[in-house]
């Protein structure tokens, strides 16, 4: 598949929703409804209907979470069960800054509204005192388990060395089983992932992650894409397909951080080990007032023909919206789809694979490429 250049396409924002408050992600309840739901670090999600933003928020538990620097409800997805059971699940910072992934349920009554009193919590993540870091992103894969993506806790350098410590849950992709329970908790741990049975918490799916910012499933293959944030110097995509080897979409796959960041050595900073670790599929620097990667998705949609099969990410400081193959060797370059002037803090999917981009400053919009 050959590299995208501004000059060969046309790319555009169609703005679907503004007047948000501090909008950090949005998907579909994959339900039929064609409904989006915006997450807002405060604590709400709205629902988008029929191009409107609903004047009642779908779930409100701003009162319950921490609200710092990074902290805030951060994630959001829905069962994929969710048209009959009418379960979803979020990611939030609890009042004390710990991660806590929450079980919700939407009205039988009225589905633009969910059942508050239902919550319960699903599992709880410690978290040091620092307000970074704190991953956020949650999503179901192929395989109907839950994956949560958890930042390292924070500090420059990762301080506690979490990322690669697999006795803790940070600075890892976790994989869970939802739909039945283990002990006290609300959730098991599948037999399949790599560390049941041996040294390692058995949620861990994959580890050496620095602060993974949205991750993604191919709805088309089930590859697992990462945008995981750099350090000071490199921002990284890592990729891994769906196979059914020993290492089929990320198991157990060290992604190298806080030994290395991108594909270069942070920790020691020259000569580090690379043995076992998995390079990114492609990289970029902070030049140009680049600074934080936002993890994207695989286009399997049809009115950007142009985009089809091209994984689609971002950079925060920048606005730049960047794209790169699934077909590209690991270390290829990434190619400049459009420079969008804003402040990209996610993007997300509606229920025909059309790919949208939301702004921190307020703004949900629909990205068209001709």
């Amino acid at each position: 598949m050959p590299a995208i250049t501004p000059a060969a396409v046309s790319a555009s924002l169609v703005q679907v929703a503004s007047g948000l408050d501090r909008p950090v992600f949005v998907t579909n309840a994959h339900d039929g409804s064609g409904r989006l739901f915006v997450v807002e670090q405060g604590g709400r999600i709205r629902v988008i209907k029929n191009g409107t933003v609903l004047p009642t928020p779908f779930l409100d538990i701003g009162a319950s979470i921490a609200g710092s620097d990074e902290q805030g409800l951060l994630g959001l997805a829905f069962h994929p069960k969710f048209k009959t059971n009418h379960k979803f699940y979020v990611y939030f910072n609890k009042t004390n800054g710990d991660i806590a992934v929450n079980e919700y349920r939407a009205s039988t009554s009225d589905p633009d509204v969910a059942v508050r009193s239902s919550g319960r919590r699903i599992i709880t993540i410690g978290h040091p005192p620092a307000t970074n870091h704190n991953g956020g992103m949650l999503a179901f894969g192929k395989d109907g388990y839950l994956y949560i993506g958890t930042g390292d806790g924070g500090g420059a350098g990762d301080p506690g060395n979490r990322a690669q410590n697999k006795g803790s849950l940070l600075g890892k992709i976790l994989r869970i089983d939802v739909n039945h329970t283990s002990g006290k908790h609300h959730y098991r741990s599948p037999g399949s992932n790599p560390f049941v049975g041996r040294s390692g918490r058995n949620e861990i799916w994959s580890y050496g992650l620095r602060n993974p910012w949205r991750f993604s499933f191919d709805r088309a293959s089930g590859d697992i894409w990462i945008g995981d944030v750099g350090q000071n110097r490199y921002e990284e995509i890592d990729h891994k397909k769906l196979t059914k080897t020993s290492t089929r979409n990320g198991r157990g796959a060290n992604y190298g951080w806080r030994v290395m960041e991108g594909t270069h050595c942070y920790r020691p900073s020259s000569g580090c080990n690379k043995s076992g670790k998995v390079l990114p599929i492609t990289q970029y620097s902070h030049a140009n007032g680049r600074c934080s990667v936002v993890g994207g998705y695989a286009y399997r949609g049809s009115q950007s023909p142009g985009l089809a099969g091209r994984y689609v990410f971002g950079d925060f400081c920048s606005g730049e919206i960047r794209t790169v193959s699934r077909t590209a060797p690991v270390g290829s370059k990434s190619s400049l789809l459009m420079n969008t002037g804003q402040m990209i803090s996610s993007f997300g999917e509606d229920e025909q694979g059309e790919i949208y981009v939301v702004d921190l400053g307020g703004s949900v919009s629909r990205l068209a490429v001709s």
